[in-house]
């Protein structure tokens, strides 16, 4: 073989062994937990030599997680008192004092916590033999998959939609409100999302993991007047097969003036709100909505907005033309007939001008800082809201353009 050859093939094989050479692990965290004082001396400690190894040695121990990543709280108790404590990440090794130098009544406690998932916590003896530790941890029964906040007519409500029922505790606080919810874990992505949650009466949400529990903090607007009302209930979503825990917030006065001032302004609307081009806004805003979350938002559920939207409906029938609405698949509903006005509402997602007529209540109820928040409470609660306001400028581009059509 010539020279040129040999160096070439001598190469290949050099490359080829390194490529086959296996991938140095990343290092374990070595974390070092031994209290400052040492053990007082035994009469046991007369016989440590007989084993040199396990007495003298290197004292170690691993400790995995299954799922890798939890968070370890690390404890060296000595005689029911903490002697010293750690924190790190699975995996780890643990580098504890030599065993001649310990008590027997010395041992280290490993508390695991990872979100979505059971504490779980494990008790090893200095003294013990044992060097590796494995924590296999258990999903946590329940979980918040979705929370939805609804502001209109100056009521509030604040629900959470969970796998199984929550057991759920309500606590005070300085500037709103806890809600804790018992062994839930926070659904994935959930957390972003209540970072920008605000609404009539609510300036901010927060959602931690505390243990097993999943506490989210509600802080309150300040209020004009009296502090609001809290009250709770139950529900279902049958079509999700989840369940509902909602805590609204009522005014001092029960919410009677508010449904008061809902009617003027149902009473103040006309046809020309949900006719021409109104339904152009409409169309382009629902061609954006999730069909699916439209008609759950609009569907009955024993919510403080139902009679509203019994009363848009049976406004609606009174703004078309014929006292008729019109729905998607063709049929219609004379809304002043109640057998038929309560078809309507149980499918009010595919009525013709129900969305407009919603828009335009929204504008004459609501102050116009609170109007994009107060529609997207009513037709699409748990769509994020930045989503919404591009749902939104899409839909009056439309209109406007079908105005500018119609000049």
């Amino acid at each position: 073989m010539s020279r040129p050859r040999a160096l070439l093939f001598g190469t290949l094989v050099a490359l080829a062994a390194f490529a086959v050479l296996p991938t140095a692990a990343h290092p374990e965290e070595v974390i070092h937990l031994a209290p400052e004082d040492k053990a007082a001396w035994s009469p046991g400690k007369l016989f440590s030599w007989l084993r040199p190894g396990h007495n003298f040695g290197e004292r170690r121990i691993q400790v995995e997680t299954t799922p890798p990543g939890a968070m370890l709280d690390l404890f060296y108790v000595r005689a029911n008192f903490q002697k010293a404590y750690e924190q790190a990440q699975a995996p780890v090794t643990i580098v504890l004092p030599r065993r001649v130098e310990a008590t027997d009544r010395d041992s280290v406690t490993i508390r695991a916590f990872l979100d979505g998932y059971r504490q779980k916590e494990v008790n090893v003896r200095v003294h013990d033999s044992r060097d590796h530790v494995l924590l296999e941890l258990e999903p946590l029964p329940n979980t918040l998959g979705a929370l939805s906040l609804v502001g209109f007519g100056g009521r509030t409500a604040l629900s959470f939609l969970t796998e199984v029922p929550a057991e759920v505790r309500i606590q005070n606080a300085r500037s709103g409100f806890r809600v804790i919810l018992n062994e839930t874990a926070l659904g994935p992505g959930l957390g972003d999302a209540l970072a920008g949650l605000r609404g009539p009466g609510i300036a901010g949400i927060e959602a931690q993991q505390v243990g097993n529990d999943l506490l989210v903090s509600v802080e309150l607007a300040e209020p004009q007047g009296e502090p609001p009302v809290l009250r709770q209930r139950i529900g279902h979503d049958p079509v999700r097969d989840l369940h509902v825990f909602t805590v609204d917030l009522l005014p001092a006065d029960g919410g009677a003036a508010a449904v008061e001032a809902a009617r003027a302004a149902l009473e103040r609307l006309r046809p020309e709100d949900v006719t021409g081009c109104a339904l152009a806004f409409e169309d382009a805003l629902r061609a954006q909505l999730d069909p699916s979350g439209l008609a759950r938002a609009l569907a009955p559920r024993g919510a403080f907005t139902d009679p509203y939207y019994r009363a848009a409906m049976r406004r609606l029938g009174e703004l078309s033309p014929a006292g008729v609405v019109a729905m998607a698949d063709g049929s219609r509903y004379r809304t002043a007939i109640p057998l038929e006005l309560s078809a309507a509402v149980s499918d009010a997602a595919a009525a013709r001008g129900y969305l407009a007529l919603l828009r335009a209540w929204v504008r004459e109820l609501e102050p116009p800082d609170a109007r994009d928040f107060a529609l997207r409470s009513l037709i699409a609660p748990e769509m994020p809201p930045e989503d919404f306001a591009r749902a939104l400028a899409r839909a009056r581009e439309a209109e406007a353009r079908c105005r500018s059509g119609s000049l």
